[in-house]
């Protein structure tokens, strides 16, 4: 089994849908494949999110009772015989009263997949971001994958990352205030490349993902959200989008946020 083959399984294999043979074969590849792992723990994260954020509406009381109604209605009503028709293919059409039976089902589905594909369309703007930056830490931390150069040194963890992105970034080790520098990473987000910068405070890790704002004038203060056991921080300054998340306490994540505006 190939990596394509395995993701064209993850589904099935999260939903538990596949045989046990199938999914003993898939998680074999899981040992031996870091970016199959990586795959795994991205739809998890999402599948969570979803689960714990998705809005769930039931359908007014009494609405399958009217479609049914209307349908058996349509049906039992008094019918003018008409002439069949046929389609230039030369299949027969059934008499229109049984179109309005498949009409009024296709319609009602019709329906119910508008109105889930508003309420799945997910959070907007910052709200958004803040998932997406959520699953990216889930992410490097289940997995293992923290920092593609790992390393204190902040003159090593620069030229590293400004090599392989289009803009530069502030990186700063702050160990003299308690959250040294574990090194750094690509990661994607927004739509682009973005830098990760990654921290610890005693045994928790912190992502604070970096990127060029489309306007560079933009600038917002420090905005800070809770999700699932997560705290996050986000601010603009100097062109750049900055957003820290951890499982630490809003408290150590404010003084995070601070030491490293102090240093940069």
């Amino acid at each position: 089994m190939d990596c394509n083959d395995v993701r064209g399984r993850l589904h099935g294999y999260l939903d538990q849908e596949l045989e046990r043979s199938s999914a003993s074969e898939l998680e074999r590849h899981l040992d031996s494949c870091d970016a199959c792992r990586s795959e795994v723990a991205r739809f998890s994260a999402l599948r969570k999110a979803v689960g714990t954020h998705a809005t769930y509406h039931r359908a007014p009381a009494g609405l399958a009772q009217r479609i049914r109604a209307r349908v058996a209605g349509s049906a039992a009503a008094p019918q003018t015989p008409r002439r069949r028709q046929w389609w230039p293919t030369g299949s027969l059409i059934a008499a229109r009263p049984q179109w309005l039976q498949l009409g009024a089902a296709i319609a009602a589905t019709a329906l119910v997949t508008w109105t889930a594909a508003l309420h799945f369309a997910g959070p907007a703007g910052d709200e958004l971001t803040a998932e997406r930056v959520i699953a990216g830490h889930a992410r490097s931390v289940v997995t293992g994958h923290l920092a593609d150069v790992a390393s204190s040194d902040q003159h090593s963890v620069k030229p590293w990352l400004s090599g392989r992105l289009d803009f530069s970034l502030p990186v700063v080790d702050l160990t003299g205030s308690g959250f040294p520098l574990v090194g750094g990473r690509l990661d994607y987000l927004d739509e682009r490349t973005v830098a990760a910068l990654v921290y610890r405070h005693r045994e928790h890790m912190i992502n604070l993902f970096v990127w060029p704002l489309r306007d560079d004038s933009t600038t917002a203060p420090v905005r800070s959200l809770a999700r699932r056991g997560y705290n996050v921080v986000h601010w603009t300054e100097g062109g750049m989008a900055f957003w820290a998340v951890s499982d630490l306490n809003a408290t150590e994540m404010r003084a995070f946020v601070s030491a490293y505006s102090a240093a940069k």
